[in-house]
């Protein structure tokens, strides 16, 4: 087992318990084996030690005598069980753009892997890689994660399409049958790959949503923002501090005691470990300031002096200045450039 885990959220768990208890196992007890109460679970915004959810599943998969036990668990996601994220995912307006928002918030589900896109010129690979060496749990954890976005896929897409293929790092597990991977997968399934991933038709990217919701879509990408500012124990201090700035920004440009008085420093100190790390609260400011407004200028359709005043700046004419430094664009240009087909 790996140091430190990390956490798992609650919704990200339910999957498992819902499929236990269709299989008539006694959850009470498996609770039990993981140190976990019932009202552990009421809270969907909580988050478990992932040590926790290594010991429930490990329970699980010794109770249930189900080889395939966590790909069988997929087919009870749904939004939920990826906290805001799923939410996020359903009200985008293509397969594609929804694609695009696993990696930036997958540590709202936990921290139980890493997702990656890899893009080809007909193909794209959505890779996971899991945190968890512990097996037989990593490989349960690496099949449910990746039979569960196939299945989610296809619910918010309406659709019945299947990947290219499916690649695992693992080898077939004995006692499991081919035919039970390609009953979910609908496709050729690889075992010992060089990563675990969905090979994906690069036209599936432009499948169309059935919920999409712009609107709904900007107010959950603020709510999940505000969410990531909080997750940052164990962070480096640049990265707890551009999390706070990105908090305090809805507020207008905070003053640098205020961010210093977070840490419980005075601006002084705060600007010296920033120094000692290799960059200065300036620097923050300036990166989040850019990574939010070519964020705004492209996935909204805000006006540019409103986006301007929601980073903080009295004029636009001073944000259209600091755009042109940082990418030597104006914020106009940016925006149609970028969005030519």
């Amino acid at each position: 087992m790996t140091d430190n885990l990390g956490y798992t959220s609650v919704p990200a768990l339910l999957k498992y318990l819902r499929h236990a208890e269709q299989l008539g196992l006694n959850i009470d007890q498996a609770l039990n084996a993981a140190g976990l109460q019932a009202e552990d679970l009421t809270d969907n915004g909580k988050r478990i030690p992932s040590e926790t959810h290594e010991r429930l599943l490990a329970h699980l998969l010794k109770v249930s005598d189900d080889p395939l036990f966590g790909l069988h668990c997929a087919r009870f996601v749904q939004p939920g069980s990826w906290s805001v994220l799923g939410y996020i995912t359903m009200n985008c307006a293509t397969l594609g753009e929804a694609m695009s928002r696993i990696v930036p918030y997958e540590k709202l589900v936990g921290d139980m892997g890493v997702s990656r896109v890899e893009a080809g010129s007909d193909q794209v690979k959505l890779i996971w890689s899991c945190r968890h060496q512990a097996e037989p749990i990593r490989r349960h954890m690496v099949e449910n994660v990746l039979a569960s976005w196939l299945l989610y896929a296809r619910w918010i897409a309406d659709m019945q399409r299947s990947p290219k293929e499916v690649w695992f790092e693992h080898a077939q597990p004995k006692g499991a049958e081919l035919e039970e991977y390609q009953a979910i997968f609908g496709c050729p399934i690889r075992f010992e790959q060089s990563c675990n991933a969905l090979i994906v038709p690069l036209e599936y990217l432009a499948v169309p949503l059935r919920q999409a919701d712009a609107n709904l879509l900007r107010t959950l990408e603020e709510h999940a923002l505000t969410l990531m500012a909080g997750l940052d124990d164990g962070e480096p201090l640049p990265q707890r501090v551009k999390n706070a700035l990105r908090l305090l920004l809805k507020d207008g440009l905070p003053r640098k005691e205020r961010v210093a008085e977070k840490f419980n420093m005075t601006v002084r100190t705060l600007q010296r470990h920033l120094q000692l790390a290799g960059t200065s609260y300036q620097q923050i400011l300036d990166e989040l300031r850019q990574e939010l407004a070519e964020y705004y200028l492209l996935r909204s359709e805000l006006a540019i002096q409103d986006i301007a005043s929601y980073l903080g700046f009295t004029e636009s004419r001073s944000f259209h200045r600091s755009f042109k430094s940082w990418t030597g664009q104006t914020p106009g240009e940016y925006r149609e450039r970028q969005r030519k087909p």
